[in-house]
């Protein structure tokens, strides 16, 4: 799973990212500080089996941390976007294909409006960021709707010849976009084209474009330097389409410093934090702003971003493969070692294949390990499932 940071330069994108992951990147107060993508690993959390089921347990893939499990989740921080991407403009489609294998996106907006439509410094409350949440989604849509323009004369061909259904041709030329044939067909419904595909004009394909977006590349605005936004601009960014967050990236990525250097006491997503070790005057003036803050908006929202895009938008379940279903272990002896993000309704045989294909390829039957009964292929997975997979060796 791939979430992607994107936004116009200068708003906190890198920050975002470096708050989520702990990697080092580059930040700085100038547009396409980020050149090449930055990939990192963020964590989103999840209650662990192991205090249901009264065991101590050893994960692998994971973290767990007094009972609540740490997944991983990859990030991609991509360079700004500006107006016009979709046509070159800026580092264009540069930015664009970066995004092809992005699951959701977080789009990190400039609240504070202090930046204006290409990332340059002005006044602060000067510029509307609403305008940053439209023209990210448009540049977005008609970037794949050039993609599907490029190749409309080969497609008015195949579909001609093999009467192909306009769901494959059009998968076809979108596949590396990690769009799916089901996601497109899903959006004809909603902007039904003309049969023949010469009378596809441009309007009609940004409005199926759109769609194809909303269904493909779910997207959660960001809503950075909440602490500095003039009065109304939360408020009118958060009732837009897009689910939105108020967003403290520097609070996050500070406190997980000083968590790290052990000055403070932190968990990701806390609303509040314990000093641990001796600070100074201005250190303390930082954190008591901080606190003020986070007391005001619940937390610094990066770690509510990550999983809204997780467990909300792209509605996963956490499930934990095992091999033996009364020690709760894998061939090893490590008790719950993995957890997987699955798809809602994701059935025993998908989780199969998600441990090995050969496992799904055998498969026989699959045991629920909470309550001991044997399921079959088609059982569909709940949140929090621990399971063993019986297969023909």
């Amino acid at each position: 799973m791939q979430i992607g940071i994107v936004g116009k330069p200068n708003v906190g994108k890198s920050t975002f990212f470096g708050a989520a992951t702990l990697a080092p990147v580059n930040i700085a107060d100038y547009p396409f500080t980020t050149i090449e993508p930055n990939k990192g690993v963020a964590h989103v959390r999840t209650p662990c089996p192991c205090k249901d089921l009264g065991v101590e347990c050893t994960p692998h893939n994971s973290l767990c941390e007094a009972g609540v499990r740490l997944v991983p989740v990859e990030l991609l921080d991509v360079a700004g976007l500006v107006p016009g991407a979709w046509d070159g403009k800026g580092l264009g489609n540069k930015f664009l294909d970066d995004l092809r294998q992005a699951d959701a996106l977080i789009n990190v907006v400039d609240i504070s409006g202090s930046t204006d439509i290409e990332g340059n410094s002005v006044g602060p409350g000067s510029h509307d960021p609403s305008e940053d949440v439209v023209f990210l989604r448009r540049e977005i849509e008609l970037w794949m709707r050039e993609i599907i323009k490029n190749g409309l004369g080969r497609i008015a061909r195949q579909a001609k010849m093999q009467d192909a259904k306009q769901e494959t041709v059009l998968q076809e030329r979108l596949a590396g976009l990690n769009i799916t044939e089901s996601q497109i067909k899903e959006a004809l419904k909603r902007v039904p084209l003309p049969a023949d595909p010469t009378l596809w004009d441009d309007d009609t394909l940004a409005g199926l474009c759109r769609e194809i977006r909303i269904l493909s590349k779910p997207m959660i605005i960001a809503m950075n330097k909440a602490d500095l936004a003039p009065e109304g601009n939360i408020g009118k960014v958060g009732a837009m389409d897009d689910p939105a967050v108020p967003v403290l990236a520097e609070t996050e990525l500070a406190l997980k410093k000083a968590a790290a250097a052990g000055i403070v006491d932190y968990l990701p997503g806390d609303a509040s934090f314990g000093l641990s070790g001796d600070v100074n005057e201005s250190q303390r003036k930082a954190l008591d702003y901080m606190a003020a803050n986070l007391e005001r908006y619940g937390s610094t929202g990066v770690q509510r971003c990550l999983e809204e895009c997780v467990f909300g938008m792209l509605d996963r379940i956490a499930v934990y493969p095992v091999e033996d279903e009364n020690r709760y272990t894998d061939h090893q002896g490590r008790v719950l070692p993995d957890c997987f993000l699955m798809p809602r309704g994701s059935t025993a045989r998908d989780l199969a294949y998600k441990v090995h294909t050969e496992l799904g390829d055998k498969f026989i039957r699959a045991v629920n390990a909470r309550t001991k009964r044997t399921v079959g292929a088609d059982y569909v997975l709940q949140d929090g499932d621990v399971i063993r997979i019986v297969a023909n060796r």
